[in-house]
């Protein structure tokens, strides 16, 4: 990176603060800050969802598998995601923003405690928000990798940097700000995603590369769907796991489909994730598809470098710098979303059941709450990004896979499927024991049983088990032990569709937590 590139990324970083501090006026309590006060166009909410579900481990993680595999780094990953964000925009997305306009509530975890108890709302709480600590911080170590590779910047300094500038627009503008910066990182990696695609066109002998290049001998097996770890268990397994994990079970997206207005912006919000997930990540993947011919010949590539090397090699100056803006534009997208949701589920969740002068804050003090836990949140995971290439954690992309898609569903699916009528009999034994259980799995399978298999237990069960047990049980046990009461049927009834909730209930109760609002009863829409 010469002069021109810095400038870019400078002048990047610069527009990215401004934006949060002019968020800061249309920020005056917590459900502006958490939920942009419902106002938000699904339009925006859409591209917002899209981009707060990428991040840098995109150029590193999945560059070193569409590297080494091919297409099946698209077949296994964005695909299932675009397939189960349209699923989960009819399904969960209008249900979700019901949670914001009919229960009045400032958190994805809140309706938690009125759906099954306290005890499962903290349970799910507390480990959602250790889990995303562990995912946040191996994000930072993604694009502090990069960071070093075109600058040669620390690994340590390069966190800090990142984390800092998203901290200071994601805690003062809230979620307007996250949207906001999010609309313009979308232009931006739009802008470096098409011109490092031309640039490895222009490379490769022009546009009939995009077919003619699958002939070269070192491209054998790369058209190949699924290959090495990434077989059909694990892509059935990733799809039920991504269904619930962009749909809401990754509480930042569940954030966006709540800002909507309506519960049918809400849908039109996911049809358009969906769309752009379904489209957009063959345009970044190609260049990673091909890098093996561009780069053959030269010694001693790494996979997960091969991105950077390529956007070195073929970009001229001002264009690199604008590439690398577009990897920090995927993960501080991510991670300021992520904080922002935290901090939700922290203040609104966590806090009053802990304390009770947490029950009794005004609206100020709610406020420099949320943004307090924001700041909190982002310095314990740029702290676990300094330690996530350690022997413990693994490299960054073992903890992208097998820690957030192994452990989301044991904490997404409790969570999820309690919006849904056809469970309504499943009540806090079955979503504590799909949890606690689930994620007694997890260590099983990829720890004591593991080490005494050699070569360990394949990747795709160690995603999948997980999840199996955790749904089985949250069926199993509501039919067993059914839990259903007509205060939690008063909940369903509002969440879902006339006629679809199941038996009609009483009040529904306030939320505990700052700035809690007076109860609404079964009918009111918003």
């Amino acid at each position: 990176m010469n002069s021109l590139d810095w400038t870019v990324l400078i002048g990047y970083f610069g527009v990215m603060v401004a934006i949060g501090i002019w968020s800061h006026k249309r920020v005056d309590n917590v459900s502006d800050f958490f939920t942009a006060g419902g106002k938000m166009p699904w339009w925006l909410s859409g591209i917002s969802h899209h981009m707060s579900g990428y991040s840098a481990v995109m150029f590193t993680g999945y560059a070193a598998i569409a590297y080494t595999y091919g297409v099946t780094s698209y077949v296994t990953w964005s695909f299932p995601i675009a397939i189960g964000i349209a699923i989960g925009s009819r399904l969960f997305a209008p249900r979700l923003n019901r949670v914001r306009s009919r229960l009045h509530v400032a958190s994805p975890l809140e309706y938690l405690k009125g759906r099954y108890n306290l005890p499962t709302q903290q349970a799910l709480a507390w480990s959602g928000v250790l889990l995303k600590i562990v995912d946040v911080g191996a994000k930072w170590a993604a694009i502090a990798t990069l960071l070093s590779v075109f600058t040669g910047v620390s690994l340590n300094m390069g966190i800090l940097i990142t984390g800092a500038v998203t901290a200071v627009y994601c805690t003062v503008g809230g979620l307007w700000a996250d949207a906001l910066t999010e609309l313009g990182q979308f232009i931006i990696q739009l802008l470096a995603g098409v011109a490092m695609l031309i640039a490895v066109m222009a490379e490769l002998g022009g546009f009939s590369s995009l077919w003619t290049v699958w002939d070269e001998p070192v491209m054998q097996g790369h058209t190949k769907p699924l290959a090495g770890p990434y077989m059909m268990v694990f892509l059935i397994a990733y799809l039920f796991i991504k269904t619930f994990e962009y749909s809401g079970g990754m509480w930042n997206q569940a954030q966006r489909y709540m800002a909507t207005e309506s519960a049918e912006s809400a849908e039109r919000s996911g049809r358009l994730s969906a769309l752009l997930w379904l489209i957009w990540p063959l345009v970044l993947f190609f260049p990673m598809w091909v890098a093996p011919v561009i780069l053959q010949g030269q010694k001693n590539v790494v996979p997960a470098d091969s991105y950077a090397i390529m956007a070195e090699q073929l970009l001229p100056h001002g264009l690199l710098g604008l590439v690398v803006v577009g990897f920090f534009s995927h993960t501080m997208a991510m991670c300021s979303s992520d904080a922002n949701a935290i901090a939700a589920v922290v203040t609104r969740d966590i806090m009053p059941a802990v304390s009770r002068k947490v029950r009794e804050w005004d609206t100020r003090a709610g406020l420099l709450a949320a943004r307090w836990s924001t700041l909190l949140f982002l310095g314990l995971s740029m702290a676990i990004a300094t330690q996530v290439n350690s022997d413990f954690f693994g490299d960054i992309i073992t903890v992208v896979i097998k820690w957030v898609a192994g452990l989301m569903g044991p904490i997404a699916i409790p969570l999820m499927l309690g919006l849904l009528p056809w469970f309504r009999k499943s009540g806090p034994t079955a979503a504590l024991l799909s949890w606690g259980l689930g994620l007694l799995t997890f260590w099983l399978v990829n720890y004591p049983i593991s080490w005494q298999i050699e070569g360990g237990v394949p990747l795709q069960y160690q995603v999948s088990i997980p999840l199996v047990v955790s749904l089985v049980l949250f069926i199993l046990v509501g039919y067993i032990k059914p839990e259903d009461t007509p205060e939690r049927d008063g909940i369903l009834a509002q969440l879902n569709p006339d006629g679809d909730g199941g038996a009609a209930g009483a009040a529904i109760p306030a939320p505990a937590g700052p700035a809690a609002v007076p109860p609404v009863r079964e009918g009111a829409d918003g």
